[in-house]
């Protein structure tokens, strides 16, 4: 159970805090409820505590996650992808909801890889500048430090 004031991340919106446990009435059933403001685009969510977890919401990575992320973005490896963009853009979409900070970084690899080799589709583009943002994010806030320290392995500037 997260407190207020917690920092989180949420797939596909990235770092959030807790700004606020509240108990609402929706279609007639009370549930309490998270309400997060993510750091970036100042988008606030309800999370239902019962579906928190099934919705992928978890604590920040530690430090030690962090390191192996970096050293991971750093390796060339990546995982194996399909060439139909319909099928890799649906998978990647599937890794990205699914929160696991390692599987974030390696669609952002793959993804920044596949823009070197041969460019992206508009979609892939966005999806990557999209999981780029949320893993910068989170790598900055977990180990407090400076975003722009991070933006060299991902591939911005």
């Amino acid at each position: 159970m997260f407190q207020i004031g917690d920092l989180v991340c949420y797939p596909m919106h990235g770092v959030g805090v807790v700004e606020a446990i509240e108990e609402q009435t929706i279609l007639g059933k009370t549930a309490q409820y998270y309400r997060l403001r993510f750091t970036i685009g100042r988008i606030t969510a309800m999370v239902p505590f019962d579906k928190s977890e099934q919705v992928g919401l978890r604590a920040l990575a530690d430090v030690k996650t962090c390191e192996e992320v970096v050293d991971f973005l750093k390796t060339d490896v990546c995982s194996e992808e399909s060439d139909n963009w319909n099928q890799r853009y649906r998978d990647n979409l599937d890794k990205l909801r699914g929160g696991d900070i390692m599987i974030v970084a390696d669609v952002v690899k793959c993804l920044m890889r596949r823009d070197r080799e041969r460019g992206l589709s508009a979609g892939e583009r966005k999806m990557y500048l999209t999981a780029r943002q949320v893993l910068v994010a989170e790598l900055a806030a977990s180990t407090e430090r400076d975003e722009s320290e991070f933006l060299p392995l991902v591939g911005a500037e």
